[in-house]
C-alpha cells in the first residue's frame, strides 16, 4: 500500500497482518479520492474522521492532500499499532488523533467534520448504523461529505443521508452521501 497523491505521494504504508483487517486497495482509494476531488475541489483545511480505520490509509491520504487534521477510530489492537506506526513514519502526530475503540462508542461531537470516511467490514451494515448514529450526535453536519466503502453487492440504506453518488470498483462499492437538503 502507498499514498496516492499529495505531500506524501508514493510513501509506503503498513497494513496489519492477517485477515482481521481489509485495507482499501490502491485502485479503490484512487477512485474514491478522484470522486471526492471532483466535488470538494481541494482537501485544504478539512477536518477528517477515518472510521473503521484499519491501517489509516484513507485518513492519511486526506492529510497528504492537505487536510488539517484526522481522527482515526479503530478497535483492533494490531490495526491500531499499524495506524500509529504509519503516522509516526510520516511524522504526522500533530495532525492526528487515534481513538482505540468502537465507532459506536463515540459520544457527541464538539463540531461536525468536513469529511467522514468509513470502511467497515463488508456485509455487516455497520457503516449504515454508524452513519445514522453519528448524524444524530453531530459528527455529520450539513456541509459534511460522507464516503462509505461497502462490498460491491451490499445494499446501502441510510436513514439520515441521501446517496449523492456510488461507483463499483472491483469487489468494493464506493458511496458518497450528504444531508438531503444539500444533495438536492
Amino acid at each position: 500500500m502507498r499514498i496516492i497523491a499529495g505531500d506524501w505521494k508514493r510513501r509506503q504504508l503498513r497494513a496489519p497482518a492477517g485477515e482481521a483487517t481489509r485495507p482499501t486497495a490502491d485502485r479503490t482509494r484512487e477512485t474514491l479520492f478522484s470522486m471526492l476531488v471532483s466535488r470538494l475541489g481541494s482537501f485544504e483545511g478539512l477536518s477528517v474522521a477515518d472510521l473503521f480505520a484499519g491501517s489509516g490509509a484513507l485518513g492519511l491520504e486526506a492529510l497528504s492532500r492537505g487536510a488539517d487534521n484526522c481522527l482515526f477510530v479503530e478497535q483492533d489492537a494490531a490495526a491500531i499499532r499499524c495506524i500509529r506506526q504509519n503516522i509516526a513514519a510520516l511524522r504526522a502526530q500533530q495532525q492526528c488523533e487515534v481513538v482505540a475503540g468502537s465507532v459506536m462508542s463515540l459520544g457527541p461531537a464538539k463540531i461536525a467534520r468536513d469529511l467522514v470516511l468509513l470502511d467497515p467490514p463488508y456485509g455487516t451494515n455497520a457503516g449504515a448504523v454508524a452513519i445514522d448514529r453519528l448524524a444524530r450526535l453531530g459528527w455529520i453536519g450539513p456541509a459534511t461529505w460522507v464516503a462509505l466503502e461497502v462490498g460491491a453487492k451490499d445494499d446501502v440504506k441510510i436513514k439520515a443521508l441521501d446517496i449523492e453518488s456510488e461507483r463499483k470498483v472491483g469487489p468494493a462499492k464506493l458511496v458518497l452521501l450528504r444531508w438531503p437538503e444539500v444533495a438536492a
